[in-house]
């Protein structure tokens, strides 16, 4: 049942962005932030996927990542030409990666996303590494090895930033309440933990 349930949403979603029309061509450096976020997730999912299906052949997570995809892309609320765009790429994306386990479905979503060439002959597509690069990654701050909050910086914020944004949180304040930090911990694009 869940699985018919994606596959309607699925299909509602291709055939509602086929119903505007053809988008433009992407151009990346014209992207406001939350169209590169979504790219990032598009990306970031055909790394994971490529990875699931290529080495560890685990098709129930192709499918997860596939489902939190479909999900960010319903999240995107831009009718823009570049936003239509992006979700195009992340649509075309999607199908294409699903076409090995619902095949009959993926055919018809790709034909309805505009592609000329069945799905089957279309290349596999592959993850642009520029793309993967997200602007914003979310941190785990930690107290004493717990988790206490979560903090999101840019992803080239030094360990300065990193430190005074997760010390402002105020989940991590109640738990330090004036206690003398012994130790500082940061682990770049993972982690900050204190120690009181």
């Amino acid at each position: 049942e869940g699985s018919a349930r994606f596959l309607k949403k699925l299909w509602r979603a291709v055939h509602a962005h086929g119903a505007a029309g053809a988008p433009p061509a992407l151009d990346a450096a014209t992207l406001t932030p939350a169209q590169r976020k979504l790219r990032q997730k598009t990306h970031a999912t055909l790394q994971k996927v490529g990875d699931d299906l290529g080495r560890r052949l685990k098709l129930n997570t192709v499918v997860a990542a596939n489902m939190e995809l479909l999900n960010a892309i319903g999240e995107l609320d831009d009718a823009s030409p570049q936003g239509r765009a992006v979700v195009q790429e992340a649509l075309s994306a999607l199908v294409a990666t699903l076409s090995p386990i619902t095949p009959h479905v993926c055919h018809a979503l790709w034909h309805a996303l505009g592609h000329g060439e069945p799905v089957i002959d279309a290349r596999w597509p592959e993850p642009d590494a520029a793309a993967l690069k997200a602007d914003v990654v979310q941190l785990v701050v930690q107290v004493n090895g717990k988790l206490r909050g979560r903090v999101e910086v840019a992803s080239d914020a030094g360990n300065d930033i990193v430190i005074a944004a997760a010390l402002a949180d105020p989940q991590v304040q109640r738990f330090i309440a004036g206690q003398p930090i012994r130790k500082q911990v940061v682990v770049p694009g993972k982690l900050v933990n204190f120690v009181v």
